[in-house]
């Protein structure tokens, strides 16, 4: 017979909280490195389908945006891996979510050259094969997760009907009681507009690098670039973030200002070191960005609901996805070259860094103040209609687990042989 079920006081900021990490990280590495890389199929499809950029854009971003929206592919690796990261560490949150997501930018260092040698191999069908056969190593890295119940998760008062009571499960199992949520609604606004030019490059820089008259491997190559910087990009946020010297969102506004100043400024990269020092530049504030944004969504609506924000996010945001890479293909078919298409990306980036501008406490002069993460009672909304009830956090009844066990807030989590 399974033992009680430990409730942790707060999150432990450690133990096996790493090997969620190292789970994030591989499985970061085989997801994002893919998408990333994608720009070398791209050109392999141009070609062979013999199409205009702006209807072969549809192909990665109708993939992007069905895999984020519908939670199928890697939306069902992401989500979990992330947000079981976000609820074993609290203080440590930025750091751990950038050690995690430090497997974007080495996977795509190495996959950029790789695809170009698999498809000069194999073509581009065979390429693909290989590829699948690599992403089924998610499987193994799924198989790591353990879940973590935090002092949040238990059960609060019953409620006083069982229709309420089914409403709250199916409002907290889809995230509904969030979209009352005006802060993190207009963060959810904010993310998809930046959503809608972060993957431009990942698309077309290799496709404007072959306009340019750069060969094959040349044009791979900055994407090799842009992932190393984007490597060094992420741990650096992770360790200023750390520091808690600013607030989250001063952060995150800063790097996505910057990648829209490195977006805007490719179409001036027209000899091959400026448009290796760009790729820099993109790699590096692009990469700075992503782990700011999951590690700020617990300050905005707190840990116990972390699994249904991050998923009505990503669902939300798909529209960015699915938008931005055809609108660019779109934009170069209409007038010859790209330079349009990176404009249209970084003033994305520009809208949504001011919509994360209007985040409660932004313009606040005070230090952060280190006081516990917003309850899920206010999960709602003030002045909203869900906001005098209690968001539920999606636990299990008594009838349907095992006792709860509470470990002491000075005792160290016990783990089973």
């Amino acid at each position: 017979m399974l033992g009680p079920v430990v409730v942790h006081p707060e999150a432990p900021d450690g133990g096996w909280g790493w090997i969620i990490v190292l789970s994030a990280f591989l499985q970061s590495a085989l997801v994002f490195g893919v998408i990333r890389s994608f720009g070398v199929f791209f050109v392999e499809f141009v070609t062979y389908f013999d199409e205009l950029s702006g209807r072969i854009s549809w192909i990665t971003s109708i993939g992007i945006a069905v895999q984020q929206f519908a939670s199928f592919g890697w939306a069902l690796v992401f989500t979990p891996s992330l947000a079981s990261v976000a609820r074993y560490f609290k203080r440590r949150r930025t750091l751990a979510t950038s050690l995690a997501l430090t497997g974007v930018g080495l996977s795509s260092f190495a996959f950029s050259p790789l695809f170009q040698l698999l498809v000069d191999t194999y073509a581009w069908r065979g390429a693909l094969l290989i590829v699948a056969g690599m992403s089924f190593n998610l499987v193994v890295c799924g198989a790591l997760i353990r879940p973590i119940t935090l002092k949040e998760d238990l059960p609060g008062p019953v409620g006083r009907s069982t229709r309420g009571t089914c409403w709250s499960r199916f409002s907290s199992l889809f995230g509904l009681h969030l979209l009352g949520h005006f802060a993190f609604m207009r963060f959810v606004l904010a993310v998809t507009l930046v959503n809608t030019g972060y993957f431009v490059p990942y698309v077309h820089l290799v496709a404007r690098a072959r306009e340019l008259g750069f060969d094959e491997y040349q044009a791979a190559f900055l994407m090799s670039l842009a992932a190393a910087a984007d490597l060094c990009g992420r741990l650096f946020s992770g360790w200023l973030a750390n520091c808690r010297g600013c607030r989250l969102a001063r952060i995150l506004v800063a790097w996505t200002f910057l990648t829209g100043v490195a977006l805007v400024a490719v179409p001036w990269g027209r000899d091959y070191p400026l448009l290796v020092a760009i790729s820099l530049c993109y790699g590096f504030c692009s990469g700075a960005l992503t782990p700011v944004v999951f590690s700020i969504i617990p300050e905005i609506v707190g840990i116990a609901n972390i699994f249904s924000s991050m998923g009505l996010l990503q669902m939300i945001e798909s529209i960015g996805g699915l938008l931005g890479a055809p609108l660019s293909g779109w934009l170069r078919d209409a007038t010859g070259d790209y330079a349009a298409s990176f404009l249209a990306a970084g003033s994305f980036m520009f809208a949504g860094s001011l919509v994360l501008m209007t985040l409660p406490n932004f313009s606040s002069c005070h230090a952060p103040p280190s006081v516990p993460e917003p309850s899920a009672k206010m999960e709602a909304g003030e002045g909203t209609l869900l906001a005098s009830a209690t968001a539920p956090v999606g636990v299990l009844s008594p009838h349907d687990c095992h006792p709860y066990k509470v470990m002491p807030e000075t005792e160290e989590p016990l783990t089973k042989s």
